[in-house]
């Protein structure tokens, strides 16, 4: 079937687990929580109906099953969740349209093989840097999904990279008590940031290995734990040029950003998905290659829009009310080729 749209949607699912089973050492969601949570994800999952679901902050498949019955999608889209993943582990998920879905669906942990971040620095006062991290802490989803006959398939990427709360050290060997602790926050900090540019990098090694010279189309879904404009997400978009002119631009194996695409549409910027003390932050991205961006010559999808759900944002019972603590985002695009010199 020939798909004239095509629809995708990110959502951190909050730890979503079933009810009793212990999360990150302690006591897990109550079965009153747990039912909140399932019938509040129902109704958002179905009002950002989308033909491609990428979640982030899953334990439990049977619990993500339950979320798509409850939102009426359980005849038209297919759960992908490891097999036998039953609370023991936080992984990324996804839910696709039946018949869009190609192939089966992979987690990748293992960072690539040839993955080096070590460095003599560039100058003689520039000491000496290397990061021993080989996987991601969050394995990342891939899948392909098929929208129209002879056409490429695109393959879709959902995240989840190191948050930005500074790691716990005090179980450290090397922590000394009187030494270290009052310096744990910002050595915590630094370590959860390091870990999250190496998943970065890593990421982006798969992505380049994936879209340079091949013209295959990919979408990026994922809680990168970081902004627009941040390191992060500059690593993972190899920072394109956004141009102006129609169907002149595009980057090989570049990705751009649902949200400058939705600034290009509006004259006011109001992209928040997570509030931390206050402050708004745009932590949910949707990531596309350049069969997705308009001033492409590669376009073969047109970007029809984006909308975030973020009003359960500004209060703070996420626990009884059944909420995420992230906004969820959708992202539409519709078949729209761009023109080549023949059809002038």
């Amino acid at each position: 079937m020939a798909r004239t749209t095509v629809s995708f949607t990110t959502c951190n699912l909050y730890n979503l687990n079933e009810p009793g089973l212990p999360m990150y050492g302690a006591a897990g969601w109550t079965q009153d929580q747990y039912e909140a949570k399932i019938a509040w994800l129902g109704t958002a999952l179905r009002r950002m109906h989308a033909d491609v679901y990428g979640f982030q902050e899953l334990w439990h498949a049977d619990s993500l099953q339950a979320a798509i019955a409850r939102a009426g999608l359980e005849d038209t889209h297919t759960v992908l969740a490891p097999a036998g993943h039953s609370g023991q582990s936080i992984v990324c998920a996804g839910a696709v349209r039946s018949d869009m879905l190609a192939g089966e669906p992979e987690w990748i942990t293992a960072f690539p093989a040839d993955f080096v971040l070590q460095s003599r620095g560039d100058d003689p006062q520039t000491p000496q840097i290397s990061v021993g991290i080989t996987s991601f802490s969050r394995p990342v989803l891939h899948f392909e999904i098929e929208t129209r006959p002879q056409h490429p398939h695109i393959h879709v990427y959902v995240c989840h990279l190191k948050s930005k709360r500074p790691t716990d050290i005090f179980r450290e060997g090397w922590y000394v008590r009187n030494i270290h602790q009052r310096h744990a926050e910002g050595l915590g900090a630094a370590i959860s940031t390091i870990r999250r540019t190496a998943e970065a990098a890593a990421l982006r090694m798969i992505l380049v290995e994936r879209l340079r010279g091949t013209d295959q189309p990919a979408v990026i879904l994922g809680d990168v734990n970081d902004g627009t404009l941040s390191n992060t997400v500059n690593i993972l978009t190899g920072q394109p040029n956004y141009l102006l002119g129609l169907s002149t631009g595009g980057t090989d194996a570049g990705l751009y950003s649902g949200q400058t695409l939705q600034q290009y549409r509006s004259t006011r910027d109001v992209y928040y998905t997570h509030i931390y003390q206050n402050e708004r932050e745009s932590l949910d991205h949707i990531l596309v290659s350049q069969e997705f961006y308009d001033n492409s010559r590669k376009r073969i999808w047109a970007f029809d829009g984006l909308e975030i759900l973020t009003d359960h944002l500004n209060f703070e019972d996420h626990k009884s009310a059944g909420t995420t603590d992230h906004g969820i985002v959708r992202a539409n695009f519709e078949y729209r080729p761009a023109r080549t010199p023949q059809d002038n």
